[in-house]
C-alpha cells in the first residue's frame, strides 16, 4: 500500500477524528462492535473496538487480505484507552532474511493472578506481555530493535497490524 510512497517522519494508518478512519481497515465482528463514541476524558471521538472474544472481533490493515503495508519506518506509536477488558494487537514484518515474523502484545497473562507473564520467542511470533495503565496510554514499539532483538535479523518492513 505505501512501498512507493515516500516515508519519512510520522505515517498514520489510523485517525478516528478523519471523516473514515477505517478505509484501509478491514473489521471483524462477531459478537460485539466497532464504534466511534465520544470519550469524555480528551472530549473528542475515539474508535472502539469491544467483543467477547478477541479472535472473532478486531480491525486488520491492509483490509485486503493479499496486500502488504510496505512501511519501511520503524516506529509504531498507538494510543489506546484501558477499558478493563482484554486487549491485544498484533504486528506481521518482514526481515531481511525475507521471512514474516509476528509481534503480538496482549494483556491476557497480566490480568491473571498467579501467572508470570513473559515475553517468548518462538521462529515466526514473539508474544509479549502488556500492562496498561489507568486511563489513556501511549505504546510505542521500535520494530528495528524488537526484530533484531527477538529475531537476530534486520528490519525492512512492516507488513500488517491487527487489534483486537
Amino acid at each position: 500500500m505505501f512501498k512507493n510512497t515516500f516515508q519519512s517522519g510520522f505515517l498514520s494508518i489510523l485517525y478516528s477524528l478523519g471523516s473514515k478512519p477505517l478505509q484501509i481497515w478491514d473489521k471483524e465482528v462477531e459478537n460485539g462492535h466497532v464504534k466511534r463514541p465520544h470519550d469524555d476524558d480528551i472530549q473528542s471521538n475515539v474508535l472502539e473496538i469491544i467483543g467477547s472474544n478477541i479472535q472473532s472481533t478486531f480491525i486488520t490493515c491492509p483490509a485486503d487480505p493479499a496486500a502488504t503495508l510496505g512501511i519501511k519506518l520503524p516506529f509504531l506509536v498507538m494510543i489506546v484507552k484501558n477499558l478493563k477488558k482484554y486487549f491485544s494487537f498484533e504486528i506481521q514484518v518482514l526481515d531481511d532474511k525475507n521471512v514474516r515474523r509476528r509481534f503480538r502484545a496482549s494483556n491476557f497473562q497480566v490480568c491473571i493472578e498467579g501467572v508470570e507473564a513473559v515475553t517468548r520467542v518462538k521462529p515466526y511470533i514473539c508474544t509479549m506481555p502488556l500492562r496498561l495503565d489507568e486511563g489513556w496510554n501511549q505504546i510505542q514499539l521500535n520494530l528495528a530493535d524488537y526484530t533484531r532483538r527477538a529475531y537476530g535479523t534486520n528490519y525492512v518492513e512492516t507488513l500488517r497490524v491487527q487489534k483486537a
